[in-house]
């Protein structure tokens, strides 16, 4: 087994870490894109996986591969995860490289991809996500020693606009606020989701994060509040959306009493908000919102109106609060927590909706 006896350097030039090995006779270029001692870490460690591992199927073609790791992903995640992958994937991906050896793909091949989805006019988000897949594959077929092929420097193009979204305005939010009814069996009652559109939106919590959040999640001593499942629109209990979502923060005094009016409805069960499904939640928001004159808005659009809303705080705490995955965490990879990071993000937070609703909330 061939061992390393270089290091990975810095190119100025090329704002990148770079490092040559040799094996058999056979020469390799470990690169590299992360600042700092990581990205030296990250160069040397693909060295090492061609050193100590090398490719063990390099024939393989991506249609050959594509059922295992698409297998994989219905084995390990919820079917609302793998059912979209599998769409993008034998939409966007199959037709264009399905044919192409693995060992033989390059970083042009993959953003022809993406340069087309572009082209027949898809949203910054929706190509992201073509692009997360294609890396998920390729790191399945690293694991698997089918290819050392690391597309690092593949990003989506410039080009790229983010789909515009609907949040709601300071007045707007006055109202969900402050009106609690909406009308049912066409009687104007009170609404039982209400706390849950509020909380959602002083939380900025995915929708399949609300459905999923038990009592037990809620450290009312301490005010902290865990995020450990998602509900998919399937009814199925996932960890949630990527690694970051499982995540935990402070509880202020806006989010706090949301809760505590929600504990006075004497709900039964374990489940804070038991919504019973993703559309039913959506239906009753959507009617919400018409009876009170509310801008109509998508339950996904009340975690951008949080975001939009608290805008104005750093970005690494944003992040975390929302639980963004890594690649999209600007300042993931420089980022740590500190004792009193929670309390002192809730309290933003919290002056940020106090300044929005009044201090009488």
């Amino acid at each position: 087994m061939d061992r390393r006896t270089n290091t990975a350097v810095w190119l100025e030039d090329y704002k990148r870490w770079q490092i040559k090995v040799q094996k058999d006779g056979k020469r390799r270029t470990f690169t590299s894109s992360t600042p700092g001692r990581t990205g030296q870490r990250e160069a040397n460690a693909k060295a090492d996986a061609w050193l100590d591992e090398g490719v063990t199927n390099p024939n393989a073609k991506v249609r050959d591969i594509y059922p295992l790791w698409i297998q994989e992903k219905k084995d390990t995640t919820g079917r609302g995860n793998y059912e979209a992958i599998e769409y993008r994937f034998e939409k966007w991906v199959i037709p264009r490289i399905g044919h192409k050896k693995i060992s033989s793909l390059t970083d042009q091949n993959l953003l022809d991809i993406l340069n087309e989805a572009l082209k027949q006019g898809l949203a910054k988000k929706s190509i992201s996500n073509i692009l997360a897949d294609i890396k998920s594959f390729l790191r399945y077929c690293r694991r698997s020693r089918i290819t050392t092929y690391n597309p690092e420097d593949v990003t989506v193009p410039k080009g790229a606009r983010s789909k515009e979204k609907d949040v709601l305005q300071p007045d707007d939010l006055k109202r969900l606020f402050t009106l609690d009814q909406t009308i049912l069996y066409k009687k104007r009652v009170f609404d039982d989701y209400i706390y849950a559109y509020r909380f959602q939106t002083a939380t900025g919590l995915r929708p399949g994060e609300l459905r999923g959040l038990t009592w037990a999640d809620i450290d009312l001593k301490n005010d902290i509040i865990y995020i450990k499942r998602a509900i998919n629109r399937y009814n199925e209990i996932t960890s949630g959306k990527n690694e970051n979502a499982i995540r935990s923060f402070a509880l202020n005094k806006v989010t706090a009493k949301i809760l505590r009016q929600q504990r006075a409805l004497f709900l039964p069960g374990d489940r804070v908000f038991p919504i019973s499904s993703t559309a039913n939640y959506w239906s009753r928001l959507q009617r919400f919102c018409s009876v009170n004159d509310i801008k109509a808005i998508a339950p996904y659009e009340l975690r951008h109106t949080f975001v939009s809303a608290v805008k104005s705080l750093p970005e690494a705490q944003v992040k975390e609060l929302v639980g963004h995955s890594k690649n999209m965490d600007t300042f993931g990879i420089y980022g740590h927590s500190y004792s009193g990071d929670k309390e002192r993000t809730g309290s933003a937070v919290e002056e940020v909706f106090l300044g929005i609703l009044g201090s009488g909330l």
